[in-house]
């Protein structure tokens, strides 16, 4: 088992990893979906997208002595309604280092076969823009 997962009520869910006891916590919107206080189940979906990228980018990018230490990722999600869905996952990965073109070549194209990524349907919108410090 990868995880259990308890709805304890008040809108909060709890997910408990199994082999490292690690907890999360995710929150039902309590509105009309405009406001968040916390993180949604849709929002850790979506960043799990940005965890995917830099993890597949740190294992493949090492071999290469590609240092990708300090990036980060703005992302945006839009939900679409009828069917209530995840319609786009908007990114900035800002990397604070320079790079070869052929060092960016391979982190652009890393960043689109991370497994997340991969297992995205293909009807959700990923727009993707780098940054890198010159």
């Amino acid at each position: 088992m990868t995880s259990k997962t308890t709805y304890v009520g008040e809108n909060r869910i709890d997910s408990l990893h199994e082999s490292s006891g690690d907890i999360f916590t995710s929150y039902i919107p309590t509105n009309d979906f405009s406001v968040r206080e916390h993180f949604s189940p849709t929002d850790i979906f979506a960043t799990a997208l940005a965890q995917s990228i830099f993890a597949h980018l740190f294992v493949l990018a090492k071999d290469r002595n590609i240092d990708i230490t300090g990036a980060t990722c703005d992302l945006k999600k839009t939900m679409y309604f009828e069917p209530r869905r995840i319609g786009e996952l908007f990114c900035i990965f800002k990397f604070p280092h320079s790079y070869t073109q052929e060092e960016t070549a391979f982190i652009e194209e890393t960043a689109k076969n991370s497994p997340v990524y991969l297992s995205l349907h293909p009807d959700i919108k990923k727009i993707f823009i780098f940054e890198y410090q010159n």
